[in-house]
C-alpha cells in the first residue's frame, strides 16, 4: 500500500495515470489555501467533475475503507485537506459543514498567524487562540484532522497538547537534518508523535538536506533515524508535490490576498518560483525508488510497507470518523 499524505499538484489526465504507474492508492490533495468558503466549495465541484470524467483512474476518499476499495479497483482514492483555516471564515459551525463536504485535515494556519494559531513566519508564536482551542474541539468532534505543517513551534505543541485525538505534521523533515524554518525540531515532533500523531516526510526541494541535490540515500537515512527516535508507526510521506504547477501558484501559495507584495521565504527558500524536485522523485512513478532506498538502510519489509502507507491508512481509520 502507498500512501501519500500531501500534493498540490496541476491536476490532469496525466497526472492521475501516473498516480496509478507509480502504485499509489491513496493521496491527500490540498483543495484550498487561501480560499474562504463558497471558493473551496467550487474546488470541491470541480474534483467531482475529475471523478466523473476519470472514474477508471480516480475515486472520492471519505474513510479508510475507501482506500481498500480502490485498491480492489485499481484506483486512487483522493482524500481533501486545506491548509489554511480560511474555509471555515470566522465561523466554527462551518467546521462540520466542510467535514461532510469530504474535507479530511486542516492546517490552523499557512505560515501567517491566524485567527486560530501562529504561522511558523512570524516573530512571535502566541500560540492557540480562544478560537483556536473552540475548533480544535470542534475537529475533534467530527474527525477532521488538526494539521500543523505551517504552524508555529509553541503553536504545534499547544495543538498536540489540546486535542484530545492525535494530530498531524503531514508534510515536513525534522529541524536537525535539515535546519529549514519550516522544518520540525525534536520537541515539536515529539509532542505530536507521543499523543500518537504523524510525521509526513516531504520531498520539496527547500525541505531537503542539500535540496534538489538531496540523495535518496540521504533521505532514506533521514526517514530511518527519525523512525528509530519517534516510532516506526508515526512516520509516513507528504511528498508536497507540486507537479506541473506554473511559478504563478507558488505566489498565491505564499501571498495569497495578504500582501501586495510577492513574498519569496526566508532562507534557503527565498527564491522565486518552484525548485527542480530530486531527479529520483519527479513524479507519482518514482515511490518505488524510495521504497527501494527504506530498504537500504536496514529496515525490514514490515517496516518499510508501514512507512509508506500503512502508518497513515491506521490514522485515517482511527481519525476520521466522528467522536463517540
Amino acid at each position: 500500500m502507498r500512501i501519500d499524505n500531501l500534493q498540490y499538484c496541476n491536476w490532469s489526465p496525466k497526472v492521475f495515470r501516473e498516480l496509478r504507474a507509480g502504485g499509489v492508492d491513496a493521496i491527500h490533495v490540498t483543495i484550498a489555501y487561501h480560499e474562504n468558503f463558497r471558493e473551496t466549495v467550487l474546488n470541491f465541484e470541480r474534483w467531482n467533475r475529475w471523478f466523473e470524467e476519470y472514474p477508471d483512474l480516480i475515486t472520492k476518499g471519505l474513510w479508510a475503507s475507501d482506500i481498500d476499495a480502490a485498491r480492489a479497483a485499481g484506483k486512487t482514492a483522493v482524500f481533501f485537506g486545506f491548509q489554511n483555516p480560511s474555509p471555515i471564515e470566522d465561523d466554527i459551525g462551518l467546521v462540520e459543514i466542510v467535514h461532510t463536504l469530504g474535507a479530511r485535515f486542516m492546517q490552523l494556519t499557512y505560515n501567517n498567524q491566524s485567527l486560530l494559531a501562529t504561522g511558523c513566519y512570524e516573530d512571535d508564536d502566541t500560540g492557540i487562540t480562544r478560537m483556536g482551542r473552540q475548533v480544535i474541539k470542534e475537529m475533534n468532534r467530527v474527525g477532521l484532522v488538526i494539521d500543523m505543517s505551517h504552524s508555529g513551534d509553541r503553536s504545534t505543541i499547544e495543538a498536540a497538547e489540546i486535542s484530545n485525538r492525535p494530530i498531524a505534521i503531514t508534510h515536513a523533515n525534522p529541524h536537525d537534518w535539515h535546519p529549514a524554518l519550516r522544518n520540525k525540531r525534536d520537541d515539536v515532533i515529539r509532542a505530536v508523535t507521543e499523543k500518537g500523531g504523524m510525521l509526513g516526510f516531504s520531498l520539496y526541494p527547500h525541505h531537503l538536506k542539500g535540496g534538489s541535490s538531496c540523495t535518496l540515500q540521504d533521505f532514506c537515512e533521514a526517514i530511518a533515524r527519525t523512525a528509530e527516535r519517534y516510532g516506526t508507526d508515526k512516520i509516513g510521506i507528504g511528498s508536497d508535490l507540486c507537479q506541473d504547477q506554473p511559478d504563478s501558484i507558488v505566489e498565491w501559495m505564499r501571498v495569497g490576498r495578504w500582501s501586495k507584495e510577492i513574498d519569496y521565504g526566508e532562507g534557503s527558500a527565498a527564491a522565486p518560483g518552484f525548485p527542480a524536485q530530486p531527479d529520483w522523485f519527479r513524479d507519482n512513478r518514482d515511490f518505488g525508488n524510495i521504497e527501494s532506498g527504506l530498504k537500504a538502510t536496514g529496515m525490514n519489509a514490515a517496516e518499510v510497507a508501514a512507512i509508506m502507507g500503512g502508518n497513515w491508512y491506521r490514522f485515517y481509520a482511527d481519525n476520521f470518523t466522528p467522536s463517540l
